[in-house]
């Protein structure tokens, strides 16, 4: 299967170069991967570059997750980042996703400083 990168998911989700949309939407007609490191840069991107909300952030997720051609790395983990993430949206998708990626691996407690984060089970406040 392919895979794609961060400009080419942001493409999709933004939509705002037709050619480059339609590049990519040709691109992963067949099928194509998306690593959480491909995921996290996007999420961060529309949050720092296009000044999208939490809850538009928790949408994209949602359509990805949902895309007929995507298949999003651990998947599973995704969806249970994006739980957290709609519970608590001050935290930010990727400490959400970093603890949900440790659970999954077996290596909890996630040690933070970050209060908010310390909230969620599985975690250890420093």
């Amino acid at each position: 299967m392919r895979a794609v990168d961060t400009n080419l998911l942001v493409r999709l989700v933004v939509r705002d170069e037709a050619d480059q949309v339609n590049a990519a939407e040709a691109f992963v007609s067949k099928g194509a991967w998306v690593s959480h490191l491909v995921l996290a840069e996007t999420l961060w991107v529309l949050d720092a570059v296009y000044n999208r909300s939490p809850a538009q952030i928790a949408r994209a997720i949602d359509r990805l997750l949902n895309h007929r051609e995507l298949t999003l790395q651990d998947a599973n983990v995704v969806a249970l980042a994006l739980d957290h993430f709609r519970a608590r949206p001050s935290l930010g998708f990727s400490d959400c996703l970093v603890l949900e990626i440790a659970r999954k691996a077996g290596h909890l407690p996630l040690g933070t400083f970050d209060r908010n984060l310390a909230k969620l089970d599985g975690t250890h406040r420093l």
